[in-house]
């Protein structure tokens, strides 16, 4: 008796291109075409679209309601830390006075901490952080 041919498998799904950047954001941050583009956080982003969508309406204007339009506002509205206009300009002048962080550092550290942008670990040291999230902090609503 012959030993079992090997089982041959066919590819099932196309191979993924690789990419032409190498765009990062760990311990270093290279952002590529993007580097020197300004940031927004969700907040600042939900503010910008959300007035958009409001003047288009009151204007009468085609808002072009899509379904990703609706998707994008959902999910700013779930995750966005600040609500109120007041709350989210005060943070970016907050944050803006470091200017030892980059505009991405910046704009994610509104929303996140320190353990998910690594590039701040040499930036900042864990109290001069806790104490600019503690200001941050303050203006959260409760």
């Amino acid at each position: 008796m012959s030993a079992p041919e090997a089982e041959q498998f066919h590819q099932t799904s196309r191979t993924r291109a690789v990419q032409s950047g190498v765009e990062e954001a760990s311990t270093t941050i290279n952002l590529g075409e993007f580097q020197e583009v300004d940031t927004l956080t969700l907040s600042e982003a939900a503010l910008v679209i959300n007035a958009l969508v409001s003047k288009r309406r009151n204007d009468r204007k085609n808002v072009n309601e899509t379904e990703m339009l609706s998707k994008t506002i959902d999910y700013l509205d779930a995750f966005s830390r600040f609500k109120k206009k007041e709350n989210v300009e005060a943070v970016e002048r907050l944050l803006s006075s470091h200017r030892e962080f980059h505009k991405f550092e910046r704009a994610q550290l509104a929303e996140e901490a320190k353990t998910l942008i690594p590039s701040l670990t040499e930036k900042i040291s864990d109290e001069d952080l806790q104490e600019l999230l503690d200001e941050v902090n303050k203006l959260m609503p409760n």
